[in-house]
């Protein structure tokens, strides 16, 4: 397994500590002590000795990437044991040790200075332990044993062992920071923030008695002493990707200060000439969009720093679009903190588990069979239990990112299971969102949209009555550009052989497309895709992101004439 593609952001990487930015942007504190960086790791079916570690890699990117040092498949049978010795600065702790991992794929457990401190099974939300009472004065030893068969208990998204088409290489261990923190016994657990178009209310999770909250764009200071206030700006700025507008605030107790901010905007679903529509701030809103998988060839999960995320965000809105559909993965929240602050809609997708059929799931339902009963489906309890636990985790984690206004729960039947039954869970979970019960295909009769995929085929879909109309998979043309290919196979749904047919056809399919059906009521589009990805060079970027292949102003032309007459 060897990638001879890489990105820009490679030239500027930290090599010595990688991603060294504080990683919860919505509860930022002033303590933040990294471990990213290099880390012994030994790569062996059984349990290895302590002169076992003859291998260095990079955290916080995963063994099978090129920035790991590493760059292999794990085998079967193998295990990932990583370690890392490190000492705390003088005066660092306070009360309370917590050490963070961002994301470890599939099942780690930790130990530290010999002691096992915990374990945790998922491979794409966040997890804490607290060590205080496992730290030294001095040198301290953190170890981790990493499993990942890439068991379809857990969530997977696309990865597959035996990669191509539109399943790409697997990533294990370690993939996002790794970071310490000291706090003190009161402080703050978690904030929540539900915003609307006049107000915000912040809910504070603490034992502490008494909280100040102060607004720092005006200075003004409110006191509350119930875990939850609501706040009404004396100036109104509503949020959204034309207006990007963000207000920074402090929490304060008497032992705990976080920084973090919030925006006014409203998500709804309203009828406007007897048509539904999804409603930004109140007034419909064609959310028009690309699918991101954030895939990078050299980091795989992750980029080598985060100008990869925030420069994919900036290519989108130059090419006139204003969302993301973030497909099958959970990103850093480095990422949704970027598209809060840049400007773009983010539809979130929960990330799939269970097995994939290919004549179940993909190939019946492009040739017509697109509705089939799901109850009795993917019945095992434990990988049922599983992706209702991860789904909701899920959205608990992005709960107070507001460029987060939509969830799709199961993407064209991979490991769809009473989506009915799903819908309800996850709409208690949080009502404020959109949510795509079943996108493409497959669908019954809960969902907040009806959800359409249309390849191989003239775009065409009927409006519906009762709910808005979302095409939320369409395109995937392919063009290939010498010189920054994954390798030489290739995977799209129509394929040209020069950068001008292929823009031309893309244009094209907007123009007589897609605008009819804009003009009819259709309230969200989704375009395959913002990158190529190994064998996909169905992307508006190469896959290295070196190369765009349309003119911007052209395409920002024809993706802005789509609401040119009002909607």
């Amino acid at each position: 397994m060897k990638f001879s593609l890489t990105t820009k952001y490679l030239n500027c990487m930290d090599k010595e500590k990688p991603w060294n930015i504080y990683p919860r942007p919505l509860m930022k504190r002033d303590s933040f002590f990294s471990l990213n960086g290099e880390w012994d790791i030994c790569i062996s079916q059984t349990e290895p000795r302590s002169d076992s570690y003859t291998q260095k890699i990079l955290v916080p990117f995963p063994p099978e990437s090129k920035l790991s040092g590493i760059e292999r498949e794990i085998l079967p049978g193998e295990r990932l044991y990583y370690r890392k010795k490190f000492a705390l600065p003088k005066g660092f702790a306070k009360e309370r040790v917590i050490l963070h991992f961002g994301a470890v794929d599939q099942v780690c457990e930790v130990y530290l200075n010999g002691t096992r401190i915990g374990e945790h099974e998922g491979g794409y939300l966040p997890f804490s332990f607290d060590i205080t009472d496992g730290l030294t004065d001095g040198e301290n030893e953190l170890r981790l044993t990493v499993t990942d068969e890439l068991s379809p208990i857990y969530p997977y998204g696309k990865q597959k062992r035996k990669r191509g088409g539109m399943w790409y290489t697997p990533v294990s261990g370690i993939w996002q920071t790794v970071w310490i923190e000291s706090t003190s016994k009161d402080a703050i657990r978690s904030i929540k923030i539900t915003p609307s178009t006049e107000s915000v209310t912040i809910e504070a999770d603490t034992d502490a008695k008494e909280k100040k909250i102060t607004l720092i764009y005006s200075g003004e200071t409110f006191i509350f002493t119930d875990n939850k206030i609501t706040v009404a700006p004396k100036e109104i700025h509503l949020w959204s990707p034309e207006n990007p507008y963000i207000y920074d605030f402090i929490i304060e107790t008497e032992s705990d200060r976080i920084e973090s901010y919030f925006a006014l905007r409203s998500i709804s679903i309203e009828k406007h000439n007897g048509i539904p529509r999804i409603c930004l701030n109140g007034k419909p809103y064609l959310c028009s969009g690309l699918l991101d998988q954030g895939y990078f060839p050299d980091g795989i999960f992750l980029p080598a720093t985060p100008e990869g995320y925030a420069d994919d965000i900036k290519t989108a809105k130059a090419l006139g679009f204003n969302m993301l559909r973030k497909h099958i993965k959970i990103e850093p929240e480095i990422f949704y903190n970027l598209c809060d602050r840049l400007g773009i809609l983010v539809f979130q997708d929960a990330v799939n588990n269970s097995d994939y059929s290919f004549i179940r799931d993909t190939a019946l339902p492009t040739l017509g069979m697109k509705s089939i009963p799901d109850r009795n489906l993917h019945k095992n309890k434990n990988s049922r239990a599983v992706f209702k636990e991860e789904m909701l985790g899920m959205a608990r984690h992005l709960y107070s990112y507001p460029s987060v206004v939509y969830y799709t729960v199961f993407n064209e039947g991979w490991g769809q299971f009473c989506a009915d039954e799903m819908y309800e869970t996850l709409k208690s979970e949080d009502s404020t969102r959109i949510i795509d019960s079943t996108s493409g295909w497959f669908q019954r009769k809960k969902s907040d949209v009806v959800s359409h995929h249309v390849y191989f085929k003239k775009l065409k879909v009927k409006i519906d009555a009762e709910r808005p109309t979302v095409i939320s998979e369409f395109g995937g043309y392919s063009y290939r550009v010498s010189g920054h290919l994954f390798g030489d196979k290739n995977y799209g749904y129509k394929t040209f052989d020069t950068k001008e047919n292929f823009e031309n056809a893309v244009v094209s399919l907007y123009e007589n497309e897609v605008k009819p059906l804009v003009d009819l009521g259709v309230s969200a589009l989704v375009y395959t895709q913002l990158s190529d990805i190994e064998d996909e060079t169905n992307g508006f970027l190469t896959y290295d992101r070196r190369v765009l292949k349309v003119d911007e102003k052209r395409m920002r032309k024809t993706i802005n004439s789509l609401t040119e007459k009002t909607i």
